[in-house]
């Protein structure tokens, strides 16, 4: 059958082009089924009728390249060529049948402005790092809420200078004294808080609190106890007092030569070694109650009111906030001038503020639990081998006498010597060995 061509003047060619170049052997080699260029060939139209239509311009006139059966691995003159490239696919082109459709030109390979999909996040990848991320952040913070609150600690008792000590038993024991210290109160406060201007400090009340296995114990030492000062080492001078079988009132030991010695004099009218001591002062009392928020407490029925100690508070249930607890711990005359009933109190509201102290709602709350420690730890003064450790077990103690797992009671007493109270010397021996073998509390107080 007679092919008609399109006549074109050589120069219309493009260079180095020949008669062979004009044939179907275009893109010998290539498994492409175009050519590699982004731009489209325009086909040479054949003539019709004889006519003979003008030469296309430079890149017209190629006629399309058939796929080769190489696109299969084969080569369409039967060479056995294989070209290695058996994809049929040209260069941004949609790939044959049979493609997977995510290689280069398969749907999904490009997105609508060029850029390749986005890949499914890895959400167990995420949880993995976001749990690394908080968990080392608590511990940053943990960390350095530690040594921030250790180095607040004022360890300035010396137990080392304790002299003819009891051997140490199960559990752990701390000495608690309240004190009222006026240290950090300004002229106004004094007044306001009612605690007078009166140089030095005395004990406002002595506590024993034991921990152990079978629930804590809280026992108050009356500050009007009769007691023996024994022999001692002065804190101070170092030089040693004899004893000379003098009785004072328990609040005079600590008078006379401070921790150490009201240390001493427990330990030697007790026989119970202590292992702790923590004091607090008026003001750091105070605050530690305003910045926990108060302190809910039940007054008694009949009220309560103490002109020399500010109280002045009627029955039912009310919160308390730190000037109002300082009147409330502070009352005696209110009570018919009783050491015991003000122990009782005492005892009472130390145990509800260690309870509302240790919650969620304060420990969770940086806002809370910040200010708190820190009027806490401000004002505390403790022995040199207290730790933050032995502070939180103090506190979780107390709090248990609140919510029933522990005791609370006055030292046992039998009766008065010349304005002092005398303690029960059978239940008290019996109270001791209860609680060198941390064994449970059977012995009741006054």
């Amino acid at each position: 059958m007679a092919r008609h061509c399109t006549l074109v003047r050589m120069n219309d060619w493009p260079d180095a082009w020949s008669d062979d170049n004009r044939n179907n052997r275009y893109g010998r080699g290539s498994a492409n089924a175009q050519p590699e260029s982004a731009r489209v060939m325009r086909q040479v139209q054949r003539g019709q009728g004889g006519q003979n239509p003008a030469a296309p311009p430079y890149g017209g006139g190629v006629p399309q390249q058939q796929p080769y059966a190489g696109d299969q691995g084969q080569d369409p003159y039967g060479n056995g060529y294989d070209s290695g490239y058996n994809t049929g696919q040209v260069y941004g082109g949609a790939p044959q049948s049979g493609g997977s459709g995510r290689g280069p030109g398969g749907p999904g390979a490009m997105g609508s402005g060029g850029h390749g999909p986005r890949s499914a996040p890895d959400w167990r990848k995420r949880i993995k790092w976001t749990a690394i991320t908080v968990v080392t952040l608590l511990v940053v913070v943990s960390v350095g809420t530690y040594f921030w609150a250790d180095g607040k600690l004022n360890r300035q008792v010396d137990l080392s200078k304790v002299i003819e000590r009891p051997e140490a038993g199960e559990g752990t024991n701390y000495l608690i004294v309240g004190s009222d210290s006026r240290a950090g109160l300004s002229a106004e406060e004094k007044k306001k808080l009612r605690t007078g201007s009166a140089e030095g400090k005395r004990t406002d009340s002595m506590m024993i609190l034991h921990t152990g296995d079978n629930g804590p114990t809280l026992i108050s030492l009356p500050r009007d106890s009769d007691v023996e000062i024994p022999s001692f080492v002065g804190s101070e001078s170092g030089k040693t007092y004899k004893s000379t079988g003098r009785h004072v009132k328990l609040n005079a030991a600590y008078a006379e030569d401070g921790p150490e010695l009201l240390v001493r004099t427990v330990e030697f009218n007790t026989g119970l070694r202590i292992d702790h001591y923590v004091e607090i002062g008026f003001a750091g009392f105070a605050n530690i109650v305003d910045a926990v928020g108060g302190v809910e407490l039940t007054i008694p029925k009949g009220g309560m009111k103490d002109t020399k100690s500010g109280a002045n508070f009627t029955a039912g249930e009310q919160t308390l906030n730190g000037e109002q607890a300082l009147a409330f711990v502070r009352t005696r005359y209110a009570l018919a001038g009783s050491d015991l009933d003000r122990t009782k109190n005492q005892q009472k509201f130390l145990a509800a503020l260690a309870s509302q102290t240790a919650t969620p709602s304060t420990i969770l709350n940086p806002f809370k639990l910040y200010p708190t420690m820190s009027a806490g730890l401000d004002t505390l003064i403790v022995d040199k081998d207290m730790g933050l450790f032995d502070l939180a077990d103090m506190f979780w103690a107390m709090k248990g006498v609140t919510g029933g797992d522990g005791k609370s009671m006055n030292m046992p007493i039998s009766g008065s010597s010349g304005g002092n109270l005398v303690w029960d010397k059978a239940k008290v021996k019996t109270l001791v060995n209860e609680l060198k073998n941390d064994e449970k509390v059977t012995v009741s107080g006054n």
